[in-house]
C-alpha cells in the first residue's frame, strides 16, 4: 500500500474496526448469529483542506467509515478523532464543524419547500442570523437554485434535490464534508455544476472533504489522493494514476466512422477491442491521454463522433487483487 503522510491531521484512524452480529437462517425456524467484520483494522489521516477519494466496491465497509466519522456508528475497537473529537462520545458538539450528504438520503423535510427546511437548520445549529443569511444567499446563487426555493421537496428533480442537500449541509460552515455518492443518479449538467462547486468550496474555504463515489470522474476531477477500502481493509492510499498503474486500468475511445471499415490501426498500447458496422471500440491505459490517439484517428479516418468511456471503479479493484470479484457481500466472516 502507498503511504501519503498528511500534515495536520484533522481525521485519525487507528485501528479502527466495525464488526456486527447478523443472524442468518440455518433451517426451519432455526437462525444461527455470525459476527461480520466490516471495516478492518483501518488506519488512515487525512489533513485539514484535502480532498479524499474514499473508494472500494459495494459492501466494502465505506459508508460504515463515514458512519463512525459521523458518530452514527460506535467503533468495535481502535481509536478515531475528527478535529480532536471523539465522534460517538461527542456527536452533538462534533455535528456543529461536520456536514454530510448522503446521495440515496436526504436530509430535507419532503413535503416542505426548500426554504423552510434552510430555515429548520438555521434554528437547530443555531446559526447566528447574519450568517445564515450570507451562506444561505451565497450557496442559492452558486448551486443555482434561487428559483427553487418556494418549491416542495417532494418535487424536486434528482439533481435539483441533491444541490439542495448539500446547501444544508453547510450552511453552518463546516470544516470536513463527508459525500457519500453525491452525484449519483445526476445528469452531466447537474454532476458539472456539484464538480465545480466542491472544488470552488475546497479552494477558497480550504474545507476538508472526503468523497465516496463509483464515478471515477468525481474523483479525478476533485481529488489528488485516493484510498481504497475492499472488505473492509484498506489496500491502496495514494495518487490516481498510481491506482490505474496497480490495476492496469483502461479507458474505452468509441469511435463513429463515416462508413465500415476494416479496424483501426492504432499505435500500441491502444488496440481495437469491438467493431460493429461503422462503431469501433478502442481500449487504452487509464493513465495516458486520449489526445494522441484522438488526433491520429481523426486525421488518417472518416470521424463522425467519438466519446471516452471511463473505467468501473469495481473493475478497476478487481483487477488490482488480481481478478478477484469482491463486494458481493457486506464485510467478511470474522475467524
Amino acid at each position: 500500500m502507498d503511504a501519503v503522510g498528511a500534515v495536520d491531521p484533522f481525521i485519525e484512524l487507528d485501528g479502527v474496526e466495525k464488526v456486527f452480529e447478523v443472524r442468518r437462517k440455518t433451517g426451519f425456524m432455526r437462525r444461527e448469529r455470525h459476527r461480520v467484520r466490516a471495516v478492518d483494522s483501518i488506519s488512515f489521516t487525512v489533513a485539514r483542506g484535502e480532498m479524499v477519494g474514499y473508494i472500494g466496491p459495494n459492501g466494502a465497509g465505506k459508508s460504515t467509515t463515514i458512519k463512525m466519522l459521523t458518530g452514527i456508528l460506535t467503533p468495535s475497537a481502535g481509536r478515531l478523532r475528527v478535529a480532536g473529537i471523539e465522534p460517538s462520545r461527542e456527536r452533538t458538539r462534533l455535528a456543529h464543524r461536520i456536514g454530510v450528504v448522503f446521495g440515496q438520503r436526504t436530509t430535507l423535510w419532503w413535503d416542505l419547500p426548500l426554504i423552510d427546511s434552510y430555515r429548520l437548520m438555521h434554528r437547530m445549529y443555531r446559526i447566528p442570523d447574519a450568517r445564515y443569511r450570507e451562506n444561505l444567499d451565497r450557496l442559492v446563487e452558486l448551486l443555482e437554485l434561487g428559483s427553487l426555493l418556494d418549491v416542495p421537496v417532494r418535487q424536486l428533480s434528482l439533481g435539483q434535490r441533491m444541490r439542495g442537500d448539500i446547501v444544508a449541509a453547510l450552511l453552518h460552515d463546516p470544516e470536513v464534508l463527508y459525500l457519500d455518492e453525491p452525484t449519483i443518479g445526476l445528469d452531466v449538467v447537474s454532476k458539472a455544476k456539484v464538480r465545480e462547486f466542491l472544488r470552488q468550496l475546497n479552494a477558497e474555504r480550504a474545507t476538508t472533504v472526503l468523497l465516496t463515489t463509483h464515478d471515477l470522474q468525481d474523483i479525478e476531477q476533485l481529488c489528488s489522493r485516493v484510498m481504497v477500502i475492499d472488505h473492509g481493509r484498506l489496500v491502496y492510499d495514494g495518487a490516481l494514476a498510481g491506482l490505474h498503474e496497480s490495476g492496469e486500468s483502461e479507458r474505452t475511445l468509441v469511435v463513429d466512422l463515416a462508413r465500415e471499415l476494416p479496424p483501426i490501426d492504432a499505435p500500441p498500447p491502444a488496440r481495437v477491442v469491438r467493431v460493429e458496422g461503422p462503431r469501433q471500440w478502442l481500449a487504452f491505459p487509464a493513465s495516458e491521454s486520449a489526445a494522441g490517439l484522438v488526433a491520429r484517428i481523426a486525421a488518417e479516418y472518416p470521424l463522425v463522433d467519438l466519446s471516452v468511456r471511463e473505467p468501473d471503479i469495481e473493475a478497476v479493484i478487481a483487477k488490482m487483487l488480481h481478478g478477484d470479484s469482491h463486494g458481493k457481500e457486506v464485510g467478511r466472516p470474522v475467524p
